[in-house]
């Protein structure tokens, strides 16, 4: 784990933004029960803990993409955050709706996209990578050249890490799954959910199945 890591784990379960309960699991939206659930869209509520969060996505974005020259947010997640990205680096920023819209002119990306721009796509969560890989493709549809992703965490899923290479989609981001564990096992209150934390993540379907009732 490194320094930028291990820091970004830390803000993320300071303010709850990452929450463990393996004896009364959630349910994802997909119906899989887990022992962890984060809500990154409460880092928004934490301005000076956002305006970190931000420099470290740019960060990313200069470090593995320096040739960038627009921005993309998923909706509606990724928005806020591309949104600033964007104003730093100063690139210009649309954000990719997961379909296009019934009515008025139909969009699915809002905004414009200049010729021959390289977009770097922003998502605040990647699980199992497949909204910022379907608003990827509507970019590329679209006829423009996708650079790659940056987000704020990642379960690190192996369905997600296939669905990325079968995409063709690099992705980075501040801290992940295993360091989140890492850091809360430092801590003795959460430190007795580590066992069940890593069967989850070995197995999620598995830990699902044993978790419903």
């Amino acid at each position: 784990m490194t320094i930028r890591e291990k820091h970004y784990a830390e803000i993320l379960l300071d303010i709850e933004a990452v929450s463990l309960s393996p004896e009364e699991p959630f349910t994802w939206s997909s119906g899989l029960k887990s022992p962890i659930y984060c809500d990154n869209r409460l880092t928004m509520s934490y301005p000076e803990l956002y305006r970190d969060i931000i420099n470290g996505l740019v960060d990313l974005v200069r470090e593995n993409y320096p040739d960038a020259t627009a921005i993309a947010g998923t909706a509606t997640a990724g928005i806020p955050h591309a949104a600033l990205i964007a104003d730093r680096l100063e690139l210009p920023m649309v954000y990719v709706r997961d379909k296009a819209k019934g009515h008025g002119k139909g969009n699915q990306i809002e905004g414009r996209l200049a010729e021959e721009s390289k977009v770097v796509m922003v998502e605040d969560l990647i699980s199992t990578g497949g909204s910022v890989i379907r608003a990827a493709q509507a970019v590329k549809d679209a006829g423009f050249e996708v650079l790659g992703a940056v987000a704020i965490m990642t379960y690190q899923l192996p369905i997600g890490t296939n669905n990325f290479r079968e995409a063709h989609l690099s992705h980075y981001t501040l801290t992940n799954y295993e360091n989140l564990v890492d850091v809360a096992s430092q801590n003795p209150e959460l430190a007795k959910f580590q066992d069940s934390l890593l069967t989850w993540h070995q197995d999620p379907q598995a830990w699902s199945e044993a978790h419903t009732h």
